[in-house]
């Protein structure tokens, strides 16, 4: 069962055509894997940002097999992208041609549980820095590592901590980083097992932060510190649409998980409550899945929709939206024929990638995993 806060009329899409490779046959059921092909990106250049409700087109593609514990993919300009590992703390190269290559591994990760390599996010400004969060001894932590050399033999610098002492914990780490249309590094966090944590504004457990990229909590965050959002239980994903909302996904407890549209200084409620519950200064989520049906992890959003990658639940949920609401019902897509979804980011040729993640001690590997798949996205009709 899946619950919305409100039904919307849905509205009429006038859609730009984005560029998109087109998809080869694969069988639902994997019996046979579709071969591996180069993740072509150079179309990015002339393509038309997306507006509009968009949708899967075909089958997927895949890009990449053999991947350990693939936790968070960073697409690159001309082709390839980064890859992290959580448990090895390795940073993998796919390059242009579709090779994958080592580019270097994260110096301290200490993984455990959920708890490793992370989420990754690259900025280009007077150089090109690689931003990684990941579990240490004693806290998680995002560092920034410069991104040296050419595609196919790209290689990262020492690594410098920009921000430490988040909570860890065998679960609940959080990890998701991203950097928002302001400039702003957003970076969601678990309240690592402290129930009392995502109600303190002064605790980094269990909230959205928000920081400039040299890890300085971001002028106008609403308590004076790096916290952008509270009463959060695991946040795992952060995507805009082309409209500037922030979106975020989340493990619920037993009962529901949710798709939550982010605001400065709101408080989305955990451990006070779970899913919608209409009380005076909590927010509630826009959509809610069952936890068997979700699990989410990594979001994407093109034009107006919400692609959301469930663990658990084994799919895709695409999630239209307008002006901050949902509309009409999420639609699921890859149902059970792949296994666990970690990750799924729209590269700049306007194509959907996402990472399976069987190889994590929860799910069922098949002998190819883990994958990177490639997906061709047409406006909804």
């Amino acid at each position: 069962m899946r619950r919305r806060r409100a039904r919307f009329a849905a509205a009429g899409c006038l859609v730009a055509a984005v560029v998109a490779a087109s998809g080869c046959a694969a069988g639902d059921d994997r019996a046979s894997v579709p071969a591996t092909v180069a993740p072509t990106t150079s179309a990015s250049a002339s393509a038309t940002p997306a507006v509009g409700a968009w949708r899967i087109d075909g089958d997927p593609e895949v890009l990449a097999t053999g991947l350990a514990v693939p936790w968070s993919v960073v697409p690159l300009e001309g082709g390839g992208a980064l890859i992290s590992q959580r448990d090895d703390g390795t940073l993998l190269e796919l390059t242009p041609d579709g090779r994958l290559r080592e580019a270097g591994t994260v110096p301290g990760v200490v993984s455990g549980g959920e708890s490793g390599l992370h989420g990754l996010a690259l900025l280009e400004d007077g150089g090109r820095w690689l931003y990684a969060y990941h579990g240490a001894a004693e806290d998680n932590r995002v560092v920034r590592m410069p991104l040296r050399g050419r595609a196919g033999a790209l290689e990262v610098g020492e690594a410098e901590v920009i921000f430490d002492g988040i909570p860890r914990a065998s679960t609940h780490d959080g990890g998701r980083i991203a950097f928002g249309p302001d400039g702003k590094l957003y970076v969601a966090t678990g309240d690592a097992q402290n129930r009392d944590a995502p109600q303190d504004p002064e605790s980094l457990g269990g909230k959205i932060l928000r920081l400039e990229p040299d890890g300085a909590p971001a002028d106008g965050n609403p308590w004076d510190n790096a916290v952008w959002s509270m009463g959060h239980r695991n946040v795992q994903g952060l995507a805009w649409t082309a409209d500037g909302t922030l979106w975020a996904s989340e493990f619920g407890q037993n009962t529901w998980d949710e798709l939550n549209r982010i605001e400065a200084g709101a408080n989305y409620g955990w451990p006070l409550v779970e899913g919608e519950a209409g009380r005076d200064g909590l927010t509630d989520p826009v959509a809610t899945w069952t936890t068997a049906e979700a699990s989410p992890s990594g979001i994407a959003a093109v034009g107006d929709t919400v692609v959301l990658a469930g663990l658990r639940g084994e799919r895709l949920w695409l999630v239209d939206t307008v002006d901050g609401a949902v509309i009409g019902d999420p639609e699921a897509a890859l149902t059970g024929a792949y296994g666990r979804l970690r990750d799924a980011v729209i590269v700049p040729d306007g194509t959907l990638w996402v990472l399976t993640n069987n190889t994590d001690g929860r799910g069922s590997p098949r002998p190819e995993d883990d994958l990177l798949l490639r997906l061709r996205l047409v406006p909804a009709r």
